[in-house]
C-alpha cells in the first residue's frame, strides 16, 4: 500500500474496500459508502476533537531537550483535567521516524518538565521507562491556553508538512479529548449524514479519547492501545437498545467506537450511558456483543488496530483483503483509504427459534412446561432475524425488548 502523505480528509479519489459477511470483496469510491448500508442501520461515530498533544521542552534536572506526546487520561472527569499519560521522546520532531528518534533522559518521580509556558511533574514512571504519568501545574484555563499556544498535532514522518489543528478535526468534532484523530470519521461530511437520513439510516455519536498509534519502540507499542476513557450519551444508549431489539445492524465508524461499545456491553451487560474507561483488547477471540459492521482505515498486520479487525473477519479473509488493498494500490495511514467489514456470518450465526428455556440463559430456567409470562410469549412470533440477534442482548435488555 502507499502512504497517504497529504492531510486531505475527503479527496475525490478516496476508495473503499468492502468485505461482506460472506467474505466477498468489492472495490468502490468511498463517496458511495451509503450504498453499502441498509435502511434501519444505526451508524455510530466518535465525535472527539483532537488535542495539539505534542509538546517540546526541557527535562529540568538534566537540561536535555525532549518531546512529550500526551497519550491518555485516567478519566474524563473534571478532577483529572490536569493529569495525563504521556510518551517521552528525545530531541527531534516528526520528520524523523519514531523508531529512529533518540531516547529521552531517564525519568524519576518528581522530575519537572518545562513545556512552553507549562510545567508538568512526573507523578509516576509506568511499566515502561518512556511512559509517564504527568500532572500539569497550571489552572485549567492556563493549561488550555498553553496547549493551544505551544502544542502541535502529533504526526509521523510519512506526512511531509506540519499539520494544522483543523487538519485533524473531523466534521463532527466536539469535546477535545483525543490525542490522535479518530480518523475513520474523516470519511463523514454533512452531505453524507444528509444521505443517511434520506435513506432511513440512523446516526449517533459517542466521545472516546482516541490514543496514539505508534511510539517507535516495539516493547512500548505492545502496550497499545492504552486504557481510554469514553462517554456514551443517553440518546446513543437508547438508539442502540432500539436497534438491538429490532435486529437492526450497528455500524461503527472506527476502532475507537468498537472498543467503547464492546467494553460497555461487556462491563454492564448492555451498552450503558455515562463514562467509563475501555481497558480491553479486542481481537480474533472476541465475541462481539454489539457491533455488526466497522468502517476503518487500512491497517498493517501486527498492529492493535488490525488485531481488532480479526473480531469481524477471520485471518484468511483479512489476508485476501490485504492482497486486494496491496494490488490495487490503496493508500494507508490516517488520511488514506477505507475498509468496510461486515462481521463474519458463520462466526456469529445462531439458530433461529424461541430461546425461552435455553441453558445459556439461566434467568429462563424453570419455564419449561408452564405458560410463559406475557413478556416472554412474544419471543414465539418474533421475526427470525430478531431472534438470531438476541444473543447480543443482556438478560435485562432482552426482557425490555419484549415489553408492550
Amino acid at each position: 500500500m502507499i502512504a497517504a502523505d497529504r492531510p486531505t480528509q475527503r479527496p475525490p479519489t478516496a476508495r473503499l474496500l468492502h468485505v461482506d459477511e460472506h467474505g466477498a470483496i468489492r472495490h468502490a469510491p468511498r463517496a458511495q459508502l451509503v450504498e453499502f448500508l441498509r435502511p434501519g442501520d444505526l451508524v455510530i461515530a466518535n465525535d472527539a476533537a483532537t488535542l495539539p498533544a505534542s509538546l517540546h521542552g526541557t527535562h529540568t534536572r538534566t537540561g536535555r531537550s525532549i518531546e512529550v506526546r500526551l497519550a491518555g487520561k485516567p478519566s474524563l472527569a473534571h478532577r483529572d483535567v490536569q493529569r495525563f499519560i504521556a510518551v517521552a521522546f528525545g530531541p527531534g520532531d516528526f520528520r524523523t521516524r519514531t523508531e529512529d528518534r533518540p531516547l529521552p533522559p531517564v525519568f524519576e518521580v518528581g522530575d519537572e518538565l518545562e513545556l512552553g509556558s507549562l510545567r508538568a511533574r512526573v507523578e509516576q514512571v509506568l511499566n515502561h521507562p518512556r511512559l509517564l504519568a504527568l500532572r500539569f501545574e497550571a489552572e485549567v484555563n492556563e493549561l488550555w491556553r498553553g496547549l493551544a499556544t505551544y502544542g502541535r498535532p502529533i504526526q509521523y514522518a510519512h506526512l511531509k508538512e506540519p499539520l494544522a489543528l483543523w487538519d485533524i478535526w473531523t466534521s463532527i468534532a466536539a469535546a477535545p479529548v483525543a490525542y490522535e484523530p479518530p480518523s475513520a470519521g474523516f470519511a463523514l461530511d454533512w452531505q453524507m449524514l444528509a444521505d443517511f437520513e434520506a435513506r432511513g439510516i440512523e446516526f449517533a455519536t459517542l466521545t472516546h479519547a482516541a490514543g496514539i498509534s505508534s511510539t517507535g519502540d516495539p516493547e512500548l507499542d505492545r502496550l497499545l492501545p492504552l486504557d481510554e476513557p469514553y462517554r456514551i450519551p443517553v440518546a446513543t444508549e437508547e438508539a442502540i437498545a432500539a436497534a438491538l431489539c429490532d435486529g437492526r445492524r450497528i455500524v461503527a465508524i472506527g476502532t475507537t467506537v468498537v472498543r467503547a461499545l464492546e467494553h460497555s456491553a461487556a462491563t454492564f451487560g448492555s451498552v450503558a450511558a455515562g463514562e467509563s474507561v475501555a481497558n480491553i483488547r479486542i481481537g480474533g477471540q472476541t465475541q462481539l456483543r454489539v457491533v455488526d459492521v466497522i468502517l476503518s482505515g487500512t491497517h498493517e498486520p501486527g498492529t492493535s488496530h488490525y488485531e481488532l479487525l480479526q473480531a469481524f473477519a477471520d485471518k484468511s479473509t483479512l489476508r485476501r483483503a490485504d492482497d486486494a488493498l496491496e494490488s490495487a494500490g490503496y493508500r494507508t495511514h490516517e488520511f488514506g483509504d477505507s475498509v468496510l467489514i461486515e462481521r463474519d456470518s458463520h462466526r456469529y450465526s445462531r439458530p433461529a427459534g424461541p430461546r425461552i428455556a435455553d441453558e445459556d440463559f439461566p434467568e429462563n430456567q424453570g419455564l419449561v412446561g408452564r405458560p410463559a409470562p406475557r413478556i416472554l410469549r412474544r419471543f414465539a412470533p418474533a421475526p427470525a432475524h430478531v431472534v438470531q440477534e438476541s444473543h447480543r442482548l443482556s438478560p435485562a435488555r432482552r426482557l425490555l425488548c419484549l415489553r408492550d
